[in-house]
């Protein structure tokens, strides 16, 4: 055999083995992520982890499987399933479930969690986030003081802790600072995804006189809706399901989230740390939502109090209090 035609063949040969190793390598390169969720997918908060993740599938940066309606009593096996079928990532919600979570991430310390919590990260591998979106919820409170005539808004939350909490007392702020009159009623269902207890404890709260309801959770809005008062979102913007109830919203954007640990975790260097600060106005992980159908209902001074806030925030010229403590009703 000559010395061309052996070294054609040894080419072919390398570049055949090249494309064989290149197959599984490439395969290899999307990360395998797992999420846990105690509620229905489509519920706010939840929808907002996993638009972000389903946003990195389409990039075709990882794979992705979830659970939901995962009870408290079962989340901790669940998570032991998914770290053991090797996905490199798993994101949830451990807000009810802290102690078994924090114990599985130290079975599995070479896998990355990144989930909700309201405690501090664990060394090595447990990373917490919130919907920290305070923020914009303060400008939602601005435009519902300004709004309101009756000087009465009712709010209906999940749970009192620190992740509702904050974003009620931002509320409560940003509607005294433009409007000191303004009282509130506040009450917590207990429940993170049960929109008829929330629409009759809105009810109530309408029926003493409150002309607009904050919507922490699902089922407020069609109580505004039905009894003709006034909404405002949490979460996700619904105002195109409820064109003249639902003013404006404040809106969490999981994706700066998402992405950071994303690469931290491509790149070797996921660790233990609070990603609080992704959910920020700044870095676009909240904003307030567009006013769409009542651009022209909202008073053009209100407007521009609320843009010109807006753009302090934006500026860092501006911090809105970030306040855990359980929100009291001032309403008489």
């Amino acid at each position: 055999m000559s010395t061309t035609r052996r070294h054609a063949l040894i080419a072919t040969a390398t570049a055949a083995l090249a494309a064989a190793l290149a197959g599984p390598a490439f395969a290899q390169a999307k990360l395998k992520v797992a999420a846990i969720y105690t509620v229905p997918v489509e519920q706010q908060w939840v929808s907002r982890i996993d638009k972000a993740l389903k946003a990195a599938v389409a990039r075709g940066e990882i794979e992705y499987v979830f659970s939901e309606n995962v009870a408290n009593a079962d989340y901790e096996r669940v998570m032991r399933q998914y770290a053991e079928a090797g996905h490199q990532l798993i994101v949830g919600e451990s807000f009810a479930v802290e102690a078994a979570a924090r114990r599985v991430a130290k079975d599995y310390p070479k896998t990355a969690f990144l989930m909700g919590s309201s405690g501090k990260p664990q060394a090595p591998n447990f990373a917490v986030f919130d919907n920290y979106i305070q923020e914009p919820a303060y400008l939602t409170g601005m435009i519902a003081g300004g709004m309101t005539k009756s000087n009465k808004i009712g709010m209906v939350g999940g749970y009192p802790i620190p992740e509702v909490n904050r974003l009620m007392n931002a509320f409560m702020a940003g509607a005294k600072e433009v409007n000191p009159k303004v009282e509130f009623t506040v009450t917590f269902i207990n429940s993170w995804f049960d929109p008829p207890k929330a629409k009759e404890a809105a009810f109530a709260m309408i029926d003493r006189g409150a002309d607009i309801m904050y919507a922490e959770r699902f089922g407020v809005s069609d109580a505004a809706k039905e009894r003709k008062v006034l909404a405002i979102g949490n979460v996700i913007d619904t105002q195109a399901q409820y064109p003249d109830t639902v003013i404006a919203s404040a809106l969490w954007h999981m994706e700066p989230t998402i992405d950071t640990a994303l690469k931290a975790v491509k790149a070797g260097q996921f660790k233990a740390e609070d990603y609080g600060k992704w959910s920020h106005m700044g870095v676009k992980g909240s904003s307030l939502s567009p006013l769409g159908t009542f651009e022209k209902r909202i008073p053009a001074e209100l407007v521009a109090k609320v843009r010109a806030r807006e753009k302090e925030i934006l500026d860092g010229k501006f911090t809105v209090k970030i306040d855990d403590d359980q929100p009291k009703g001032s309403a008489r």
